[in-house]
């Protein structure tokens, strides 16, 4: 049974940093692209980075380019989402999510369609205060 764990969410302030982690056990070596979505209070799910393991190219959201960091570390079937000089913007319920292919999609920001993941984490709360 495939389940994912996420940790490191919390109160913090802005400008401060913050590190993600989500945990796959199970099928771990089926998943080939790990993403990250939020979801704010009163809004819809948004995509906000991925990575694959065979392509490699990491993709972000434009509100969170060149502050937030996707990473994994296959030894330890976790990847992780750095974040960075946060803002009260950033204020959301985040989640990890896999998906056992990668094909196609980079084409036409596939992987920002959350029906294209196979399975999610519980969520983790971040709160940015001012």
């Amino acid at each position: 049974q495939v389940q994912l764990r996420q940790s490191g969410g919390g109160l913090v302030q802005t400008g401060d940093s913050l590190r993600l982690s989500c945990v796959i056990s199970g099928e771990t070596f089926t998943f080939l692209t790990m993403a990250w979505f939020r979801q704010a209070p009163g809004k819809e799910r948004e995509f906000v980075a991925v990575t694959t393991k065979t392509v490699g190219r990491a993709e972000y959201t434009d509100s969170v380019k060149g502050r937030f960091i996707i990473s994994s570390d296959t030894a330890k079937n976790t990847f992780y989402l750095q974040m960075n000089a946060l803002k009260v913007e950033d204020t959301s319920d985040y989640y990890c999510a896999v998906a056992r292919t990668e094909e196609g999609y980079y084409l036409g920001r596939r992987y920002s369609q959350e029906r294209r993941y196979d399975y999610w984490g519980q969520g983790t709360q971040v709160t940015v205060s001012s």
